[in-house]
């Protein structure tokens, strides 16, 4: 187990509940939640099944008990899911799980997010569980990723219906550190298997943030991982957790960030950057 892991397990499970209770508070002021459009493909109810499907799967993940998440076919889905197929999975997904009234919805959610942090309560938050694609994710970053689905659905239910949906930097930085960064640390999986092309050579990137440790990942023949500190970047990104975040799951374009300053490229050869994104990237990116 990591420290990080060790060390912020207690900030996200405080994070994931918080966020579940701004969520449904969200999700129910929407007067007509079946007809509001979140996106350009969901409406709110259709989100809120999305949210609360991942919530269901992470407590089968974590408690052998619990029954699976009713789509036939899901598991074999998962572990064939790259990036550039999320949008598959969750159109299987969301094609199954016909329930759309947002009380139900809420009330479910809550009840999932409340099953995963008792079933979690006495465990390693450094353990791992199989995720998409085959990927080895911790305990503590499927309830890092969780949060993060809030955020991000949250901020386009905000948009639609014209709330305000702040996302405390702390807690958004938990999905890079506890998430993603862990996920590299130990087993990726097929998720970056996309095809696209890959750059020539080795590409070594710096992450920093005022509330995460600065870390280096290194792109080499298809495979991430990270870095022994010390290692020199070739490109650096400097950035602000939630809206970096947003920026990474396509809701703000890049050079919105860099123009406001949520993003900051640097290093000695930056124009390495774009080979690097072109294989690590997230859905909607």
């Amino acid at each position: 187990m990591t420290k990080n892991a060790r060390d912020r397990w207690p900030d996200v499970r405080v994070a994931v509940h918080q966020a579940t209770q701004r969520f449904t508070a969200l999700v129910r002021s929407c007067a007509t939640p079946t007809r509001t459009m979140a996106t350009k493909e969901w409406t709110v109810s259709d989100s809120t099944v999305h949210v609360m499907s991942i919530a269901m799967l992470y407590v089968s993940l974590v408690d052998p008990d619990a029954e699976s998440v009713p789509v036939p076919g899901l598991d074999s889905a998962l572990q064939r899911t790259t990036v550039d197929t999320v949008s598959s999975l969750n159109v299987l997904v969301l094609r199954h799980l016909t329930e759309r009234d947002a009380d139900v919805l809420c009330r479910e959610l809550s009840a999932a997010v409340d099953h995963l942090l008792r079933a979690t309560a006495q465990s390693d938050p450094g353990s791992t569980v199989r995720w998409l694609g085959g990927a080895s994710v911790t305990v503590a970053g499927l309830l890092a990723h969780l949060t993060n689905e809030l955020f991000i659905h949250g901020w386009d239910i905000a948009r639609a219906t014209g709330q305000p949906w702040p996302m405390p930097q702390a807690d958004a930085a938990l999905f890079f550190d506890l998430f993603f960064l862990d996920m590299v640390r130990h087993d990726h999986g097929v998720l970056i298997d996309t095809g696209a092309r890959q750059p020539a050579g080795r590409i070594a990137v710096a992450f920093r943030s005022a509330y995460t440790a600065q870390t280096t990942t290194v792109l080499e023949n298809g495979r991430l991982t990270v870095a022994p500190p010390g290692t020199a970047p070739d490109a650096r990104i400097t950035y602000r957790p939630a809206r970096y975040n947003l920026m990474l799951f396509g809701r703000i374009g890049l050079l919105s960030a860099v123009l406001h300053r949520d993003v900051i490229i640097g290093g000695p050869r930056p124009w390495l950057l774009p080979g690097f994104l072109r294989v690590v990237h997230m859905p909607n990116s």
